[in-house]
């Protein structure tokens, strides 16, 4: 924010609470898993936390990595060996054969891909089994079997190749690895849907591709980076007939988005970005490409969370800036370049309310467990599901400049 008298940055504007009820706050056991704890959950409240958390993580000493996903709240990514997206921490936890547990703060899907891609000798322990990802929840396995069932009806399946972003279960992964597609990040989805693309004649060609879950990555990638216009693009919807689309438009089309989104990327609109600008002279806005096509068409920069970081860290001192991206991550940001006006894009608050899930009593709980010899929370992927999913993550590993 600016100082009005002296022109000058003087720290982070917190932006106003919403008025939505976080996922977060209170409970539900007939609806919600992983809120029951087995033995006592820590009270938030209590002074000796942190204390509790420093001696559980030197008792397990390196018998225990711990990963902090970038949304993750600072109380916990003060304990986390390791910080990053979805798809580096999975592969930072490969990486750490010799330990015995990994502690994944972030979302069922992440602890998901780590136990894919870990050892079976290695337990990958989520401290908050209700800690969930709501885009992933959108695309339910049953529902994408149906799908694909009806591009096979119509006579275009043999002409599509499913492209997963890494957001997605290990159902859906493992589906997309059964019919010979690949899993992307936010940072490599252009070379995941070119490559795709090459399958079935490539981008100039007439072969398709079923983008799943994120409809707005899928179609800010196809668009801007792979120059397929809008109409190319529908949107999936598996709760109408034939995804509420006619036959003719599923042949005709290029990119076949499912319906799904993130929750919190969503929020965003270009309202945002004219407020910000009216309001920030010269700032630069920078927004991640799961957010709405719009947004990004009136955004400066768009990129993944690993990339908003690096530009942080390379700008100017004393630039502007404007992120839209998860609260917490763009708190940590400010915090970390005193030097730049960082500014949230959004004028109000929207974490990642699931993410949120994992806090430090949860995770002193998970770790205290550990070190009494009880292992909690433990995520294991389905073996056949595991096998496949696998086949799609090796296949995006072997992709060109990743």
């Amino acid at each position: 924010m600016l100082n009005d008298t002296a022109g000058t940055p003087t720290g982070f504007a917190e932006p106003a609470p919403s008025a939505l009820l976080l996922l977060g706050q209170g409970r539900d056991l007939a609806s919600e898993r992983g809120v029951e704890c087995t033995g006592a959950l820590p009270s938030p409240s209590d002074p000796d936390l942190v204390e509790r958390a420093r001696a559980a993580r030197a008792a397990l000493g390196e018998r225990a990595f711990v990963l902090g996903h970038h949304y993750q709240r600072d109380e916990v990514i003060d304990f986390a060996d390791v910080t990053g997206d979805s798809f580096k921490l999975a592969r930072e936890a490969a990486a750490r054969p010799e330990a015995e547990f990994v502690l994944f703060c972030g979302v069922h899907f992440m602890a998901e891909s780590a136990d894919i891609l870990t050892s079976d000798a290695q337990q990958v322990v989520l401290p908050d089994l209700a800690a969930g990802c709501s885009m992933a929840d959108m695309a339910e396995i049953g529902q994408v079997e149906e799908a694909w069932a009806v591009l096979q009806d119509v006579g275009i399946a043999d002409d599509t190749v499913p492209v997963t972003y890494m957001n997605s279960s290990a159902a859906i992964k493992a589906f997309t690895g059964r019919h010979d597609g690949t899993v992307c990040t936010s940072s490599n989805a252009q070379v995941a849907l070119r490559w795709a693309f090459e399958r079935v004649g490539g981008v100039d060609g007439t072969g398709k591709v079923l983008f799943l879950p994120d409809q707005h990555l899928g179609r800010n990638t196809a668009v801007l980076q792979l120059g397929l216009g809008l109409d190319d693009c529908v949107v999936y919807d598996p709760r109408k007939p034939l995804g509420g689309l006619t036959e003719q438009q599923l042949r005709d089309a290029r990119m076949i988005l499912w319906r799904g989104h993130c929750s919190v990327h969503g929020r965003f609109s270009v309202r945002n970005v004219e407020d910000v600008r009216a309001r920030v002279p010269g700032v630069t806005v920078m927004a991640h490409p799961e957010c709405k096509h719009e947004v990004i068409a009136a955004a400066d920069e768009v990129g993944s969370t690993e990339y908003i970081i690096k530009a942080l860290e390379a700008a100017e001192p004393g630039s502007a800036w404007a992120i839209g991206t998860e609260l917490n991550l763009v708190r940590r940001l400010a915090k970390a370049h005193p030097d730049k006006q960082v500014h949230y894009l959004d004028s109000t608050v929207c974490f990642c309310s699931t993410m949120n899930r994992i806090d430090l009593p949860h995770l002193v709980w998970a770790m205290e467990s550990l070190a009494d010899g009880r292992v909690v929370n433990r995520i294991v992927v389905d073996a056949d599901d595991a096998h496949w999913a696998r086949v799609a993550l090796d296949q995006m590993l072997a992709l060109p400049g990743i």
